[in-house]
């Protein structure tokens, strides 16, 4: 792989990923026009999952300093029998509900982590990813807007959009459109909704780097360049910093549509394209 190309996929994976309009597909597919095996792009995957969750760490970093200083706080209501209080914490309760709508998503990417893999052979599948991931943005649209923030979310709640993020490891499907999508139908405010999508992506890209990571060390990654790689990763915290910005602003503008519009034209031109060359 060179730095053309590395460079490509590090914009696309950065920007995809916090745009509604899925990385893994976007990836998948211009792996699969550049002629790239998954062997040779795995080392290289799991460095572009590194920076955009460089990204996340860098336009979250007071919330996420909050939450860890909260987890300490917790430990010691905990030791001396508080309890966990969590009507009294917002923080404390937003950083339970990261944890609880992370369970339903480490489960479907465990157990069904082998089966979504299997279909990035499949540009078709791909194609119907994105068309579904189209559908969600226009449903999305059509939700009420909602005031509630942390005070007024529950456990189910996060375990449904938990369910929704797990779901986003099929191709085509993307994780920020899925989570906010869920948010927005379990009541949250749009602000508050893409502000969890993209605070749960921490423990969920996390775990994908692992899955993907747990191959490098059975022989089967391939022989890359340290230079690409660097590259690829440099421009993913990049462009993924600039998507975070564009998804807030075009969130609270209800804008979604467009992406949509884009997704289904490239859903079906892949779909096409697929089946004129099966």
């Amino acid at each position: 792989m060179g730095y053309f190309q590395a460079v490509i996929l590090g914009l696309v994976q950065g920007a995809a990923e916090f745009l509604p309009i899925s990385s893994s597909g976007h990836l998948a597919m211009l792996q699969y026009f550049f002629g790239i095996e998954a062997s040779d792009a795995l080392l290289f995957t799991v460095m572009l999952h590194i920076g955009t969750l460089i990204s996340v760490f860098i336009m979250y970093r007071k919330d996420i300093l909050d939450l860890i200083v909260e987890l300490g706080l917790t430990i010691r209501d905990l030791a001396t029998g508080k309890g966990l209080r969590l009507d009294e914490r917002p923080v404390r309760k937003l950083g339970v509900m990261i944890i609880v709508a992370s369970v339903p998503t480490a489960l479907i990417g465990v157990l069904l982590n082998d089966f979504f893999e299997s279909l990035y052979g499949n540009i078709i599948f791909i194609g119907v990813g994105f068309l579904i991931t189209g559908a969600m943005l226009f449903v999305s649209e059509r939700v009420s807007t909602s005031r509630n923030g942390i005070e007024k979310m529950n456990f189910r709640n996060a375990l449904f959009i938990g369910t929704m993020q797990g779901v986003a490891i099929y191709p085509g499907i993307s994780r920020s459109g899925s989570t906010l999508v869920a948010g927005l139908f379990a009541g949250l405010k749009r602000e508050f909704a893409v502000k969890f999508a993209f605070l749960i992506s921490i423990p969920s890209i996390l775990g994908s780097a692992l899955l993907e990571g747990r191959h490098l060390f059975d022989g089967s990654a391939g022989d890359v360049s340290l230079g690409p790689v660097v590259a690829g990763m440099v421009v993913a915290a990049v462009s993924g910093i600039a998507a975070i910005k564009i998804m807030i602003r075009i969130v609270s503008d209800k804008k979604l549509k467009y992406f949509a519009y884009y997704v289904f034209a490239l859903g079906v031109f892949v779909v096409g394209y697929g089946l004129f060359n099966a």
